[in-house]
């Protein structure tokens, strides 16, 4: 019981309480935007995308983007319970997905939510990894929804990193960050199963070259 309640006041207090460091944190950092241009061209401009980026970088992806809102997918699991309490102090909206038939139900609620003009965030390498290997959640979605994905990495010179699989990223205060946006790319509508492995090696591809890009302006190669 007492386990139950240390839960419960810590899911109340943790995720707004993350969230307000995460914004005073960035408000102190130096940002140097890559690719703005392919922001403006979606997210800016109105046009529903599909935003994916590593799992390593999703703090920093709610609170930069935020101003956007959206609708983010996020694990069914009792740790993804934090992470969507934290994205809803950023003002998005949450699907809870899996790998089983909660994942597909999410799908299909990501799918409705772009189609009705909703931009959707979907952390490419999924909840539990493997690491900076794409998975196919956000080429689903925006094949089926027929809107492009906008792909999106960052780094920070200072930073914790967290003792995780994917070792979530938080910039120090007046760090350097670096962001930066891919070109926006179309997936073919309605893909079949057996036709998604190019599209998910590409947004590999993509995701990595911008990891490397923003990493090694810090002098890094990775994180």
């Amino acid at each position: 019981m007492k386990d139950g309640f240390l839960e419960k006041v810590a899911l109340r207090v943790l995720p707004p309480l993350i969230g307000i460091v995460a914004r005073l944190m960035f408000f102190t950092c130096r940002v140097n935007v890559r690719g703005e241009e392919y922001c403006c061209k979606t997210l800016d401009a109105g046009k529903p995308v599909v935003v994916s980026f590593w799992h390593y970088a999703f703090i920093g992806a709610f609170a930069r983007l935020c101003r956007y809102k959206g609708v983010v997918m996020v694990s069914s699991s009792r740790d993804g319970e934090y992470i969507a309490r934290l994205a809803h102090t950023f003002g998005y909206s949450t699907v809870r997905g899996s790998r089983n038939k909660k994942g597909v139900q999410a799908l299909k609620e990501m799918i409705r939510a772009v189609r009705k003009g909703e931009s959707a965030g979907i952390v490419a390498d999924g909840s539990q990894g493997p690491p900076r290997i794409a998975q196919p959640g956000a080429l689903m979605v925006a094949s089926m929804a027929g809107v492009p994905i906008l792909p999106v990495a960052w780094s920070a010179s200072r930073y914790w990193a967290i003792r995780s699989w994917d070792r979530t990223v938080f910039p120090k205060p007046f760090s350097k960050v670096e962001i930066a946006f891919g070109e926006p790319f179309p997936i073919p509508s309605r893909l079949k199963n057996d036709e998604f492995e190019p599209y998910r090696i590409e947004l590999e591809t993509r995701l990595n070259e911008l990891y490397e890009e923003v990493w090694q302006a810090q002098g890094k190669t990775e994180h």
